[in-house]
This record gives C-alpha cells, sequence and structure tokens, in this order.
C-alpha cells in the first residue's frame, strides 16, 4: 500500500504540471512543416547555402570590368634628402613640394588566356616650393596595358568550370537538408509516440496487475490459488508500477527532445497521433527512375563533379608553376607642361610605352617541381578511386532504399493485424484468468505479446515513412505527389 501511495502522488503531481502546461495535439505532417521551417538545423542549412551563393557572386564578378579609382589629396612633403655632388661628396638639400594625383583604370579578366588588359587614365599636379617656386602638369589621357602569363595557369578558367558546379551542388544540397530535418522530425516524432503508447501500455498493465492481484488475493483466502502464484501475481504488479514510473521518464525526456528540436517552450506538451496508413497512396517505386533522378538531382553527383575538377585543377597549377614567363606591355602617350590646359595639349604628348618579357627557368631545383606535380598526380588518382567507392555506394544505397520501401506497406499491414490479434488475445485471456480458466504463465505470455505488437506496429510505420523520406532527400522528388522538391531559397 505504501508504494501504491507514493506512485499517485507522483501521477497527482504529473497531472497537476500537465494542467499548468499547454497541451498540443500534433499530427506527423505538423512536426516535420514545423521542423522544416523552425528548427536549428534548416537555419544552419540556409545560412551555408547564403555562404555558397555569395561565393558564386564573388566568382561571377571575377568575369567582370573593375573600375577604380586612386587619388592622393594632398600630399606634402619639407624634408631634406641626401645627394651625391660631382666631385664625389655628399650634401643635403631641402625637398619642400605638394602634390595632387587622381587616376581612374578599368581592367578585365580575360578568361581565355588567363591575363588581364587593363585601359587607365591619370593627373599629376606638382607644386614646388622654394626660393623658385613653380608648377607642373602631367597627363596620362590613355594608357592600355597586357599582363600575360605564357604556359602560365589559367585561374579564371578553371573558376569557370567550378564555381558553377559548386553553386549547383549548393542548391541542391539545401533541398536534401531540408529532407534530413525531416527525417530528424519523423524520428523525434515517432520516439514520442513510442513513449505515449509505452506510457498507455504500463497504465493499463499496471491496471491489470492490479485488479488481477486483488482477485488473486481472494483466491488465496479461499484456497482456489497457491502462495507461490500469489507471489508471482505480487511481483508483476511491483514490476508493472516499476515500467509505468519509467514510462513516464521515458515519455517526458522524449517530449523534450520533439519540444526542443520544433521550437517549442519548456510549458508546451506535445501529444503526438498515429498516422493515418492509406495504402493505396504509397507507390511502388521503380529502382532505375530513382537511380536516375538521383543522379539528376542529388548534390553527390554535382560534388563528385567539383571534386574530380579540383584535382585535375591541382595538376594543371602543379604543371603550370615549372615555367613562370610573362609578358607585360604597356602603350600610352604622357603630357607635360606648367599649366593645366598644356598638359592635355597633343602638341606636348610624349611617348609612354614599356614591353617587358620575364622568364624564370628552372636549372637545378632537385626535382622540387617535378615532385609537385607527381603529388598532385597521385591525389588526383586517390579522389577518382574514392568516388567510383561512393558512386558504388550511393547506388548500393538507392536500391536498398527502394526494395525496403517496396516491401515495407506490406510489413506494416502485418503488424497492424498481429496488433489487433495480440490485443483480442490478451483481453481474451484476462477474462479467462478472471474465471479461473486460464494460468500465469499463459496471462503473462499474452501481455507480453500484445506490448511487444503494438511497439512493432509503430516502429514499422516509423520506418515506412522513414525510407520515404530517405528518398525523397536521394531524389529530391516527391513520388506521391509526383512533382520535384523545392525550396525558398533565402537569398
Amino acid at each position: 500500500m505504501k508504494r501504491w501511495y507514493y506512485i499517485s502522488l507522483f501521477l497527482f503531481f504529473a497531472a497537476v504540471r500537465l494542467e499548468a502546461q499547454d497541451t498540443i495535439r500534433i499530427t506527423l505532417t505538423e512536426a516535420v512543416e514545423l521542423g522544416i521551417s523552425r528548427s536549428v538545423d534548416v537555419m544552419v542549412a540556409k545560412n551555408e547555402y547564403i555562404s555558397a551563393y555569395w561565393d558564386y557572386r564573388t566568382y561571377k564578378t571575377e568575369l567582370l570590368p573593375e573600375v577604380t579609382f586612386k587619388g592622393t589629396a594632398p600630399y606634402y612633403s619639407n624634408s631634406s634628402s641626401m645627394y651625391q655632388k660631382e666631385d664625389g661628396s655628399y650634401d643635403y638639400v631641402n625637398n619642400n613640394y605638394y602634390k595632387i594625383d587622381a587616376g581612374l583604370s578599368i581592367t578585365q579578366n580575360i578568361p581565355w588566356t588567363g591575363g588581364t588588359l587593363s585601359v587607365e587614365s591619370n593627373l599629376d599636379r606638382l607644386r614646388q616650393g622654394g626660393e623658385d617656386p613653380f608648377t607642373r602638369y602631367r597627363s596620362l589621357p590613355v594608357s592600355i596595358t597586357l599582363e600575360q602569363p605564357i604556359f602560365g595557369f589559367n585561374r579564371i578558367k578553371w573558376l569557370q568550370k567550378i564555381e558553377p558546379v559548386k553553386y549547383k551542388e549548393a542548391r541542391q544540397k539545401l533541398v536534401s537538408d531540408r529532407e534530413d530535418v525531416a527525417s530528424t522530425a519523423i524520428l523525434h516524432y515517432f520516439n514520442l509516440l513510442v513513449g505515449q503508447i509505452n506510457l498507455e501500455i504500463a497504465r493499463q498493465n499496471y491496471a491489470n496487475a492490479d485488479k488481477l492481484y486483488k482477485i488473486a488475493q481472494a483466491r488465496f483466502k479461499i484456497g482456489q490459488m497457491s502462495r507461490v502464484d500469489l507471489l508471482q501475481m505480487q511481483n508483476s504488479r511491483l514490476t508493472a508500477e516499476s515500467s509505468l514510473t519509467d514510462a513516464q521518464m521515458s515519455l517526458d525526456s522524449r517530449m523534450f527532445q520533439l519540444r526542443s528540436f520544433l521550437g517549442f517552450g519548456e510549458n508546451t506538451v506535445l501529444v503526438p497521433t498515429i498516422p493515418d496508413f492509406i495504402a493505396d497512396e504509397v507507390p511502388l517505386l521503380n529502382y532505375q527512375q530513382v537511380l536516375d533522378l538521383a543522379l539528376e538531382n542529388n548534390s553527390f553527383t554535382q560534388n563528385i563533379q567539383r571534386r574530380m575538377l579540383e584535382a585535375s585543377e591541382n595538376v594543371s597549377q602543379a604543371k603550370a608553376d615549372r615555367w613562370d614567363i610573362k609578358l607585360f606591355a604597356s602603350v600610352g602617350w604622357a603630357g607635360y607642361g606648367n599649366k593645366f590646359a598644356k598638359a592635355f595639349d597633343n602638341h606636348n604628348w610624349g611617348p609612354n610605352q614599356i614591353v617587358s618579357l620575364g622568364l624564370s627557368v628552372p636549372i637545378l631545383d632537385w626535382g622540387k617541381r617535378k615532385g609537385k606535380v607527381r603529388v598532385a598526380e597521385s591525389n588526383q588518382q586517390v579522389v577518382n578511386s574514392q568516388i567510383e567507392k561512393e558512386k558504388l555506394d550511393f547506388m548500393q544505397n538507392i536500391f536498398l532504399c527502394v526494395q525496403n520501401f517496396n516491401h515495407q506497406p506490406k510489413q506494416l499491414q502485418l503488424a497492424k493485424e498481429v496488433d489487433s490479434i495480440a490485443r483480442s488475445r490478451y483481453n481474451t485471456t484476462v477474462e479467462a484468468f478472471i474465471q479461473g480458466k486460464m494460468d500465469i504463465l499463459n496471462l503473462n505470455d499474452s501481455q507480453t505479446s500484445k506490448d511487444s505488437a503494438r511497439r512493432n506496429y509503430i516502429e514499422q510505420m516509423y520506418l515506412l515513412w522513414s525510407y520515404y523520406y530517405q528518398i525523397r532527400g536521394l531524389t529530391l522528388f516527391d513520388f506521391i505527389a509526383n512533382r520535384p522538391l523545392e525550396a525558398q531559397y533565402p537569398i
């Protein structure tokens, strides 16, 4: 009686606590939608996409002309500088001047060659101070400059190959991450549902065990039951009490997980409902169709393409680094004068042209550059081998998911029938035990079968939804609605 007093007190305070909380009945669909819209995991996925988006935008600017303005206003110097006189001695001279300069340049990367082409215009104004002050202007109306590596690494060309693939990978990954969040929501939902079922089972089992123990006490008093059987019934009642307490604690823990994942406060009580199972709505999937959709839509395809391109890029760069030949050519005109207008008068223009060809060829580097090429080629082979294995694993995973999903509706239907039969058997066994027509062993066996069948039914239902959302995440396709999955991109 003392144990019953404590468990009653526990259940009383639990009921008082529940009355002070908001109770929300939630369906599986609502849990998935809330998880996708409110969970922290979705926020992380969105921020990863935003980062990839701005990486892509940065790459696009590499293909556009860059306009730059540079200027200094003012620059003033009043200092002494050392210089060497004709007789070889050194002396100091005062340097007092005021300078203003401004320039505008337009620079364009050349994707086909990896070079840069720029057009520049500058104006300088120099005011010399001291005993004989004067003002000079220097103009650079136009200057065209080409910087071109020869046999060098073309960074822009590789960016054009890799960056669009990376961006497409990010877009597909965002949708896939949303489906992963949905799968996590399904897991937490069914965990809570199982906890709720366990609590219902524990309450029913305790009520039945208490009722049967009282009947056993009455039978023992009139000599219709042995003391051993009475003790067995008492032990069953105590075990049911303990299971009831454990079930309540487990339910609270599972509720905390789902509540936290969906963003509910601690005063909210979530009550999950068993999803309706309609066999006609579950499609039979074709492996080849699922595989084709996965290869087309899944970010895995873009991931392996990007990694292969990056490995090839590393090899190309290692080979290009063996030679360092650069061409620099600048063609323009410069004007000078003591007045602003004279500096822009074409009669005062003079040539301003530079051409240089820089060459750096290693004579003896002890195989350093050759070694870098070999390392890059070896890494490329490793990446290719890893990708081949990942492709096989990816295809195998899709095959297993399709097989499991196609078999799961039948498994769920069988589990539902077993659950119904087990409950009917248990009710019949309890009635037979009350009438003295059934022993304790059969009673305990029917109870164990009933509880196991109920849990298995929920487990099979979870597996059906889990397999389905795994396939959705792999293919980015909704086979029930027969449409591709889409996402609201945060940019």
